[in-house]
């Protein structure tokens, strides 16, 4: 391609449909511990859910996938979804319940830009829950080039805000 194209800037990514090995398990997860809810639900074949009343943002299904087991770690594909929690104390909220109910998480960092956890659903697919910091806090060099990073997410600090 010889001409440049750039995405309109207002552009968003809408939902995830993940292929998983079973509904009712996969919905133990994203419907009771994540908290979202059903939309629409196909029998044990497929299931549509959302956060305040939208479509779907995951979508889940079993037509390929039925009692398979999980995808390899080390193969192409999905890395994770990430879930985007409107303000830190809701993700501090979404923590909490984690350590409650002990889910186990598989990491936890500051970018600089966004606060994130990271753990796995019932089928090892990567989830990320984060929360973006105020655009104007994000770090940037003396040429305004956004400089993310990896470091220690303080989870006791976060769990403050619980």
């Amino acid at each position: 391609m010889t001409e440049t194209y750039q995405i309109p800037a207002q552009t968003a990514i809408g939902h995830v449909h993940l292929k998983v090995a079973n509904i009712e398990r996969a919905l133990t997860f994203y419907r009771d511990l994540l908290g979202f809810e059903v939309t629409e639900q196909m029998g044990d074949d497929a299931v549509f859910l959302s956060a305040g009343g939208y479509h779907h943002h995951i979508g889940l299904n079993t037509w390929y996938s039925r009692d398979m087991p999980a995808a390899p770690v080390r193969a192409a594909g999905l890395f994770h979804l990430a879930i985007l929690y409107p303000t830190r104390k809701d993700l501090a909220q979404i923590l909490k319940r984690l350590l409650d109910h002990g889910y186990k998480i598989d990491g936890a960092s500051d970018h600089g830009v966004s606060q994130a956890l990271y753990l796995r659903d019932p089928d090892k697919n990567g989830v990320e829950l984060y929360w973006d910091c105020p655009r104007n806090e994000w770090p940037r060099d003396g040429n305004g080039k956004l400089q993310m990073t990896t470091e220690r997410l303080d989870l006791n600090a976060l769990l403050a805000l619980a």
